[in-house]
């Protein structure tokens, strides 16, 4: 895929390819990006993959810009909260890293019991953290 332009506004970051496609991804669906400072945003530099800011230590790749996003609860809860780490915390359940992961892409779906269980060791965490 080639990247003709890239541009941003005040809610997203916008890509238009040579054939004329354009697409954007908006900053309130990535933590580092929503919190970010104008002069941050801007501040970015781009390479035949996708697009870098290295000072938010956020990447996001062309492709990703026309792949369907999911848009369920776990797909939200870990984007929300990057420093979740959806490995650690399959390691915490006791299920296997890729099935968690297809969990969160929404590949897979959990059952009830699961998913409720899934959430029920991040508020643990959460209360962990409050602790300290």
């Amino acid at each position: 895929m080639k990247i003709e332009k890239i541009w941003l506004t005040d809610d997203s970051v916008w890509i238009r390819t040579e054939d004329g496609s354009e697409a954007s991804e908006l900053f309130a669906d990535y933590p580092r990006l929503r919190n970010a400072t104008e002069a941050q945003r801007q501040n970015y530099v781009a390479d035949e993959y996708g697009i870098t800011w290295p000072e938010l230590d956020e990447d996001l790749s062309f492709e990703g810009f026309f792949s369907q996003k999911p848009t369920n609860k776990l797909y939200q809860t870990f984007i929300s909260h990057p420093e979740l780490n959806a490995s650690a915390v399959a390691r915490r359940i006791g299920l296997s890293q890729s099935l968690f992961a297809q969990y969160i892409s929404g590949i897979k779906k959990p059952s009830a019991e699961r998913l409720e269980q899934i959430l029920g060791t991040i508020r643990a965490i959460g209360r962990e953290l409050a602790e300290i």
